[in-house]
């Protein structure tokens, strides 16, 4: 437990942590910000998570003696509202939650204030249930059985909003869905570049690039169709579970590169032609690395990029998830038109220092 200079304890919450993104980077600089305290959460990997969290008091729910739990832990997600209110929170005075599902939802005495840094209301909950139920290759009994958990959890979800003093939001379009599911405000608190991570190089290469889990929403087949039409060079890094599905789409001039180092990736972005971002995100770092590594994004117009990148200064936007949308605002991309110093200075909006101010002032509401 941290105690700060008012003497308060704060524990931290996170949803679970077999994965690293985005949501890990923030919750790894919130440890950083308050070292001392635990972070409790329903599972834990080490190897999953980089070792990102190595040292830091981790404390687990029950989830974590059941097998295979980290490797399949979507298939446990009827018992993680359990998991959470079993949590006892009594000897902290501020509990802050970094959470897109089930965090928000521990139980809180009255003299405790619980905070959520909300990364997201569900989307397989909320706007994407019916497509959740048809995309993902379940047998037809399993199908059949899903809809009535997803709407006992959407009815948790929603109670569990009930418990959280207040919101802040990582960008204003998740501030949007908080207050239609929720009907909660919320402030906005941008998620943070690590700038020291990225830089300007020379001029750009020839290649474009993406970067992310190969999930199905993030969209990667869509540019690897109009890549495959034009017989460009693309990139792309990341693993996921679409990932030999993706590559039996694609020509020679696209290239998997898989799950590579810090420093590699720092240098891709920095000679890329431009950062292809088809999908939409609820906030979206990867658009930020690219601007911070000087290179503009050639993104769809939706989700959290319209909030990070400037038009025409920036990066561009294309309006429609489809080929030909995507393929007109590429052919059409002039890289020359695009300032690296502008990128950068664009980037430095969003840095570590900015977030953690905001976070410290969030915390005193």
């Amino acid at each position: 437990m941290i105690r700060r200079s008012n003497g308060m304890k704060i524990a931290l919450v996170h949803d679970y942590l077999n994965q690293y993104g985005g949501a890990e980077r923030v919750l790894q600089i919130l440890c950083k910000m308050f070292p001392d305290a635990p972070v409790y959460t329903t599972l834990y990997d080490e190897r999953a998570t980089s070792g990102a969290f190595k040292g830091v008091d981790i404390r687990t729910s029950f989830l974590q003696r059941l097998p295979l739990v980290t490797r399949y832990h979507h298939t446990f997600s009827f018992l993680m509202p359990l998991a959470f209110e079993q949590f006892d929170f009594s000897d902290y005075d501020v509990v802050l939650s970094v959470s897109s599902s089930f965090g928000k939802g521990i139980i809180t005495k009255p003299g405790t204030k619980h905070v959520c840094y909300c990364l997201t209301p569900p989307r397989y909950l909320w706007d994407d249930a019916h497509r959740y139920v048809s995309e993902f290759g379940y047998p037809w009994i399993v199908k059949k059985i899903i809809p009535p958990i997803l709407s006992y959890l959407r009815i948790w979800d929603r109670e569990a909003s009930l418990r959280v003093d207040h919101f802040a939001a990582i960008s204003h379009f998740v501030k949007e869905r908080i207050a239609k599911y929720y009907g909660r405000t919320a402030d906005v608190i941008y998620p943070p570049v690590d700038l020291d991570m990225f830089h300007i190089a020379g001029p750009a290469h020839d290649y474009f690039l993406m970067v992310g889990r190969l999930v199905t929403y993030k969209k990667f087949d869509l540019a690897i169709r109009v890549f495959n039409e034009l017989g460009w060079p693309l990139k792309i890094v990341g693993t996921g579970v679409n990932m030999k599905r993706l590559q039996k789409m694609a020509n020679l001039n696209i290239e998997f590169l898989g799950a590579i180092d810090d420093q590699k990736l720092a240098d891709l972005y920095a000679h890329t032609q431009a950062l292809i971002f088809p999908q939409e995100e609820d906030f979206g770092i990867v658009p930020l690395e690219a601007m911070a590594s000087g290179r503009p994004v050639i993104a769809y117009r939706g989700g959290g990029a319209v909030e990070t990148i400037i038009e025409g200064k920036t990066g561009i936007f294309f309006d429609e998830q489809t080929p030909e949308s995507l393929r007109a605002v590429v052919e059409s991309f002039d890289p020359d038109r695009f300032s690296p110093q502008d990128c950068r200075k664009r980037a430095e909006e969003f840095n570590i220092d900015v977030f953690l101010q905001k976070i410290k002032h969030f915390l005193a509401v």
